[in-house]
């Protein structure tokens, strides 16, 4: 044998060893894909066999830069040389400059925070601060709508299936209908809090008619309850703006943060008015982990990155094309194609994992969104060119199956 081929023979144990051991060591929460991911650059990843793939789905939203942006490694690697972890009982550089940055970026009611290392711990602190505000414990939530995992974010996540192996969750816990204002102006009296997305990612990036979110605020106005926005998914530019809540021109009382913060590091924040903070106590919520100095550095430059261009404007034009152009599709396999900036769902007739599993076999990575939808959640670097590869990669997959059913 010669060295080369002694190297290749390595590196495909190594490959197998790998998958081998994540499927022996770990708990089977995640049906795994048959690809072993290595390496990203920009809006492609590349599998241990060297292969290249379009990435679509920016790792469930969080790669909002993409893979390896220049600005945010720079920024990691500069952290690394001065202080990863700090706990949030001393003051820090980074995490000071991270705050002047976002708080300069949101509505002035919005001026206060605390740190979490993921969407679901954001969900917590603002479903404990909601509680903390006044003596009501009822939270509403919404139909079909997704928070997180962790016991409290999961006791307003809907589902039977991902509620019922877990039960009893917190109490106080409801949900009403999506897009209704008389079910949710039932609901409201005597409520503390509201929480809500303003698009459903998970469920299949479902947006609620124009004007939803205004009447949603003068409701809770009009009972006195906080008004929460879990924009983990559509936060970051992802719907064209920085928050989702600036298209309908809307303030939440507490908003929630997290997935493409810091482009792939770990961090969650919950932003608070100053009324709600006067409320919660010194030591009512803490994380040793959180508004580490490392994830604050790379959250400060995906933000500068994120608003010190025309970025933004091009996410809302592009994504726009990108709906109209999975609509011409006109497949008979496609029931309806709904998104805002780079948040896109085509909903098919029929189960989705076959369609997903064609498309990346094709070379392009997306997600599911239930059961029926394929969810396109690009990196906001993408550029038309790359959208319409989905396109005509989608296109090819949808005439592929059309044919073996044929």
């Amino acid at each position: 044998m010669t060295a080369q081929a002694a190297r290749g023979s390595d590196v495909g144990d190594t490959k197998i060893r790998g998958r081998r051991a994540e499927d022996r060591d770990e708990i089977h929460l995640y049906n795994k894909r048959e690809i072993q991911l290595v390496r990203g650059e920009g809006v492609y990843l590349w599998d241990s066999d060297g292969r290249r793939y379009l990435d679509a789905m920016s790792n469930y939203g969080v790669n909002v830069l993409g893979h390896r942006h220049p600005a945010v490694d720079a920024a990691i690697r500069s952290q690394l040389d001065k202080l990863v972890s700090c706990h949030q009982s001393f003051y820090n550089d980074a995490r000071e400059e991270f705050e002047e940055a976002l708080v300069a970026h949101l509505p002035a009611s919005l001026s206060r925070l605390s740190y979490g290392n993921s969407g679901a711990e954001a969900v917590e602190a603002a479903i404990k601060y909601a509680r903390a505000w006044s003596d009501r414990r009822r939270i509403i939530a919404a139909e079909h709508g997704y928070h997180g995992r962790t016991m409290g974010a999961l006791s307003v996540t809907s589902g039977e299936k991902h509620q019922a192996p877990f039960r009893p969750l917190l109490a106080e816990c409801e949900a009403v209908a999506f897009d209704d204002l008389d079910a949710l102006a039932a609901a409201l009296p005597g409520a503390a809090a509201l929480i809500l997305e303003p698009i459903q990612g998970e469920a299949g990036v479902n947006r609620p008619a124009a004007g939803y979110l205004r009447e949603v605020r003068e409701l809770c106005d009009r009972h006195g309850v906080l008004m929460i926005l879990d924009e983990v998914q559509t936060g970051m530019g992802r719907t064209g703006k920085l928050f989702a809540f600036e298209h309908e021109g809307v303030v939440p009382d507490i908003l929630v943060v997290s997935k493409g913060i810091a482009n792939g590091i770990p961090m969650g924040v919950t932003v608070v008015s100053e009324a709600v903070a006067g409320r919660v106590a010194t030591g009512a919520h803490g994380s040793t982990f959180a508004g580490n100095p490392l994830a604050c550095a790379a959250a400060t430059a995906t933000l500068r990155t994120l608003t010190g261009g025309d970025m933004l404007e091009r996410v809302a034009e592009n994504g726009a094309a990108f709906v109209t152009a999975l609509t011409a599709l006109n497949h008979r396999a496609i029931r309806e194609v709904r998104g805002q900036g780079f948040m896109v769902a085509v909903e098919l007739r029929e189960r989705v994992t076959p369609y997903l599993r064609g498309l990346q076999q094709e070379g392009v990575l997306a997600l599911p969104a239930g059961n029926r939808a394929i969810r396109f959640l690009p990196p906001l670097i993408s550029e038309m060119q790359h959208l319409q590869t989905v396109v005509e990669t989608l296109q090819r997959v949808l005439e592929r199956s059309s044919k073996i059913e044929g």
